[in-house]
């Protein structure tokens, strides 16, 4: 029997009380890729359009097979102001979203408000389409403000700065922190020799300040990180929602670990074959 898929508000539960969930983010715009990701185990995915090519018929067929895979699904918009790209992600049937590069608590707020139905938020209410097809109307909509997933983003020194006021903001869900973003506002990437930044004592004392505001207001904290090596360190920190990187990466690295299996045993053998370069650091 296929296990039963978690409402939002569960799936939230479930993070507040410190349960992982682990998940990618998709960049390829194709819903081959996305259904087998949503088969793979991982417990959630997030379709980019902030830096995918993806319009929204190749979201809608992206969305769908993800379902199929009986992942939670989420969508990265353009801005906390892109509210027709919060409405089709919605509207397409994503059980949230991921709004980046939020900097002040005013811009937190219309970013919720976009994605709430009233009287919480501004969300335009229509009928029928696909994220009301299993529940209706009513099931639907009277329950989204509760079962929306609501992230946002923590990438700039701005909002690090304002930080205490945007976690405060109601209807915040998750805190994402993109750590290579922040480096960047900060200046760390100037600063330090990769990947030095990403230990440096100026993002620690920014990701102490995250943490300490997220925990006040009972906030789930998440990241983006590339691979596991620091999956450890985080969940000690609290953290509980975690991408592993993206499905472009992912093809890389596998692909990088048959190529240089086949370069060193071509040299055992006396045939020695050299890859090309690849887009890899």
């Amino acid at each position: 029997m296929p296990e039963a898929a978690l409402t939002g508000s569960e799936f939230k539960k479930q993070l507040h009380q410190g349960i992982p969930k682990v998940g990618l983010f998709v960049n390829s715009h194709s819903p081959t890729v996305a259904e087998q990701l949503a088969h793979s185990g991982y417990d959630w995915l997030l379709v980019d359009t902030q830096h995918g090519p993806m319009q929204n018929e190749k979201l809608s067929a992206m969305l769908s097979g993800i379902a199929n895979g009986g992942a939670k699904s989420l969508v990265r918009v353009g801005a906390y102001n892109d509210r027709p790209g919060i409405q089709q992600a919605l509207d397409l049937g994503a059980d949230g979203v991921l709004i980046p590069y939020i900097n002040t608590a005013e811009e937190a707020r219309q970013a919720i408000s976009c994605t709430k139905y009233p009287t919480v938020g501004t969300r335009s209410v229509y009928f029928p389409q696909r994220s009301m097809n299993k529940a209706g109307l009513l099931g639907y909509a009277g329950n989204f403000n509760n079962d929306g997933i609501i992230a946002l983003q923590v990438e700039t020194a701005s909002c690090i700065e304002n930080i205490a006021e945007i976690a405060a903001v109601p209807g915040v869900d998750i805190l994402f922190l993109g750590q290579n973003d922040l480096c960047m506002s900060m200046g760390l990437y100037n600063k330090y020799e990769f990947p030095h930044m990403y230990t440096s004592p100026e993002l620690d004392a920014a990701t102490k300040k995250l943490i300490e505001h997220a925990r006040k207001n009972k906030v789930i904290l998440g990241l983006f990180l590339f691979g596991t090596p620091r999956v450890g360190e985080f969940l000690d920190k609290g953290f509980s929602f975690f991408s592993l990187g993206n499905d472009l990466h992912h093809l890389l690295t596998q692909v990088g670990t048959y190529v240089n299996d086949v370069e060193k045993t071509s040299q055992e053998k006396g045939r020695s074959w050299k890859r090309r370069p690849t887009a890899l650091f």
